[in-house]
């Protein structure tokens, strides 16, 4: 039997280092990648360390990766062995109704490859190999490197949500709550597309400085400084667009503190299940719009791949840290500092 190492998730903070079958492609429509580089995203690191529950072992996670296709199984006729590739770790069946509807990503019967949000999850990318299906592949630009290759996902969540469902315009003022990775990449995405001022809110005097060197003309502490008074001193007349890319629920609290009338806001970071209050006959007459996105869609995946094959976006600028999957402690412990960004995984 050929085996491969995978990094297996057997209960909350039990994460092992194992050799496990490699994964074969035996399935209509089955590709096996063999991945190069693979991002470890917060969802992960909550998964791992239990602030994330529904998580059913075990489990390999990882479902950010670039790689190199190894093998086909039957019917696959648009990659060949030694293409090299991108992977949406959502694949959908396009029959059912949300299917149908463009909203793929809430298939009723897909799979997620190493995440989460779907009924089916397969085995993810912390390992040498991994198995996923035709439909998910995006053939990787020749001028991109893997590490950039493997950040597609989640840059295209950031273009998903700043752009498709809160419909950013050129000219608006912006502000992200929240720059660690996909804070970053909502900044870079806002920069992208033409933001006035682009307001970055973070504890980390890391992340702040960081935050300005991408594009953000702005940074406020939360922690120092009254932030809804800072952001209204720069923003007069208050901000077009919020983005909560952080996680916590003040964060979330925060965001709704800055609405104003007609302010679009964005419940993008939080993954875990805690509530806030909003004044109803407030929010009424603000008239703003909330928005919130998780997940990826081949549109998104593609808008994503575009702005780096162009140079519209440098992603590599947030990458921090990179580490060998047999170093994948050392990994974890980065993740839970405040001086980093983004972390990959080279198996």
């Amino acid at each position: 039997m050929d085996t491969m190492l995978a990094a297996v998730l057997h209960g909350f903070g039990d994460l092992r280092l194992e050799q496990v079958a490699r994964p074969q492609a035996q399935e209509t429509g089955d590709v096996i990648v063999r991945i190069k580089s693979c991002g470890i995203c917060a969802t992960d690191y909550k998964a791992i360390k239990g602030i994330r529950r529904n998580v059913t072992f075990p489990f390999i996670p990882g479902h950010e990766p670039s790689g190199v296709v190894h093998e086909v199984g039957p019917g696959v006729a648009h990659f060949k062995p030694g293409d090299e590739v991108i992977v949406m770790p959502t694949g959908s069946c396009g029959l059912c109704a949300q299917c149908r509807a463009g909203h793929s990503h809430y298939c009723e019967d897909g799979f997620t490859t190493g995440g989460d949000g779907m009924r089916q999850i397969w085995p993810g990318a912390f390992a040498e190999y991994m198995r996923t299906r035709e439909s998910c592949l995006f053939h990787k630009p020749a001028g991109l490197s893997f590490d950039a290759a493997c950040l597609s996902e989640p840059l295209s969540g950031a273009w998903k949500g700043v752009i498709q469902y809160s419909e950013m315009h050129v000219g608006d003022d912006v502000v992200i709550i929240g720059v660690g990775g996909i804070g970053l990449l909502c900044l870079m995405v806002a920069k992208a597309a033409g933001a006035a001022r682009l307001i970055a809110i973070d504890p980390s005097a890391h992340a702040r400085q960081h935050a300005l060197e991408l594009g953000a003309t702005h940074a406020v502490d939360p922690l120092h400084e009254d932030a809804r008074g800072r952001v209204y001193e720069i923003m007069r007349e208050g901000p077009d667009l919020v983005v909560e890319a952080a996680g916590p629920i003040e964060a979330v609290r925060l965001a709704a503190e800055l609405r104003r009338r007609g302010t679009r806001w964005n419940v993008f970071g939080i993954t875990t299940h805690e509530t806030f209050e909003l004044d109803g006959g407030q929010t009424h007459f603000l008239e703003g719009r909330m928005d919130a996105s998780f997940g990826t869609t081949p549109l998104a995946m593609s808008k994503a791949i575009r702005l780096m094959e162009t140079g519209l976006i440098d992603i590599e600028q947030i990458v921090s840290h990179r580490f060998p999957l047999a170093q994948i402690a050392e990994a974890l412990e980065v993740m839970g500092r405040p001086e980093r960004n983004k972390v990959v995984l080279h198996p």
